[in-house]
């Protein structure tokens, strides 16, 4: 079995019961981008906690390990996860009140 095999089959486990959002927070992404969220999140699936960063659009969602970033690798291949699980099983916690509802006048 190829290394990316046995990445791709690992990744293919993501429990979503064993995630659990530490702190999230909303990104205007300056004056002309595209807003997004970002999320600490516990990844008991790996003992790991995540960088998860994940946009409105559906499909647009990186998540990259919070240990290997403080070791600063940002290899492809190294500190790579499937973000797709890890929208299916986040987007709705993480997007579930619009944030033109959560503005105050501070």
């Amino acid at each position: 079995m190829s290394g990316t095999q046995r990445m791709e089959s690992k990744e293919m486990s993501v429990d979503p019961n064993k995630l659990q959002i530490v702190d999230a927070d909303y990104h205007r992404n300056g004056v002309a981008g595209t807003p997004f969220k970002v999320a600490i999140v516990d990844d008991a699936n790996e003992s790991d906690m995540k960088l998860v960063i994940m946009f409105e659009a559906e499909g647009h969602t990186a998540v990259l390990s919070l240990n290997k970033l403080m070791e600063e690798d940002i290899s492809f291949g190294s500190n790579s996860y499937r973000g797709d699980l890890y929208e299916q099983a986040l987007r709705d916690e993480l997007w579930d009140t619009p944030e033109w509802e959560k503005v105050t006048d501070e």
